[in-house]
């Protein structure tokens, strides 16, 4: 008798691999965001989606706050069509990102989320920024 892990067999290497491509095609981590600013190789556009009053409290450094509703097609005019958003809200017991990413690719525009948001990046030990600190 297998165990409850091995009950259910495992896919085969093929398909778990375009399994994962797909998935990753989908979100990034907390992890790769901060690499990427520390990296200073920042070829998308942070937006963190949670409420103004929210961002001005605490946010990923070098975030853009638009919460998804007011991601319209006049708005998001302002970047190239070929821009990569990568979006996120409080953490995974919000569905914030989830909309804000949806309502993007509604718009015909390039999204990844980033899995875990304001607690995936806490988790990970990462500095936050206000609006305070921002306007030093």
């Amino acid at each position: 008798m297998p165990s409850p892990v091995a009950e259910i067999p495992a896919a085969e290497p093929d398909l778990a691999a375009a399994h994962y491509a797909a998935k990753l095609a989908f979100e990034t981590d907390c992890s790769d965001v901060h690499a990427a600013f520390a990296g200073a190789k920042v070829d998308f556009v942070l937006l963190d989606v949670r409420s103004a009053a929210l961002f001005a409290q605490s946010h990923v450094p070098g975030a853009i706050n638009l919460p998804h509703g007011k991601m319209t097609a006049h708005r998001m005019s302002e970047w190239a069509r070929d821009t990569l958003f990568v979006v996120y809200c409080a953490g995974p017991h919000c569905n914030g990102a989830d909309k804000a990413a949806f309502r993007l690719a509604k718009l015909g525009l390039r999204t990844k989320l980033m899995i875990g948001g304001m607690t995936g990046w806490a988790d990970e030990g990462f500095a936050f920024e206000s609006a305070a600190m921002a306007a030093e």
